[in-house]
């Protein structure tokens, strides 16, 4: 397995719509591995392909606290087809927009169609944190950051802050 760079905003390629994945195989498997591997390092909940820079319909969760064995969930082209008129709100954050969270609104539940890592069809209901992190992984796959469900100022505020990071990083390392 391998740690991956995780791409961060405002990479054009975070905003670029996934392709969609014919069939699980062991190069898929082993990027679910990579993926995941990155995501516990990082430390994350939840990565989509694209964050790596891989345009695959293919995300990664797992909401196991750091005492609790591993319970990842691998989702391959995963699709909503059932979304709760209900509505909450979590505090949200990214592995690529680092260091910034805001209130975001999302259907508290939601029913997701999906190709687990066997190459089966699988439907799964979620509701809270998990019905959440579906739902954010899988705006990624459509070109979606938490920043776009924001205001414009709350967006283009963060956006700038992530830029300006980016300059001062590149600075220090000449």
């Amino acid at each position: 397995m391998a740690l991956l760079p995780i791409l961060v905003a405002p990479d054009p390629f975070l905003k670029l719509k996934a392709k969609r994945v014919d069939t699980v195989d062991d190069a898929l498997r082993r990027l679910m591995d990579d993926m995941l591997e990155t995501m516990y390092a990082a430390p994350g909940i939840g990565l989509a392909a694209p964050q790596v820079g891989v345009s695959k319909r293919l995300l990664v969760i797992d909401l196991a606290k750091e005492e609790e064995p591993k319970a990842p969930l691998c989702m391959v082209n995963p699709e909503l087809t059932w979304l709760s008129d209900e509505e909450a709100t979590y505090e949200e954050g990214c592995l690529s927009v680092p260091e910034h969270y805001a209130d975001v609104v999302r259907p508290a539940r939601v029913r997701v169609r999906f190709i687990d890592r066997q190459n089966e069809i699988r439907e799964i209901e979620a509701d809270g944190l998990l019905a959440t992190v579906i739902q954010h992984e899988m705006d990624h796959l459509d070109g979606v950051l938490f920043v776009d469900h924001l205001t414009n100022l709350k967006r283009n505020m963060i956006l700038r802050k992530l830029v300006k990071a980016r300059k001062t990083t590149a600075g220090a390392s000449l």
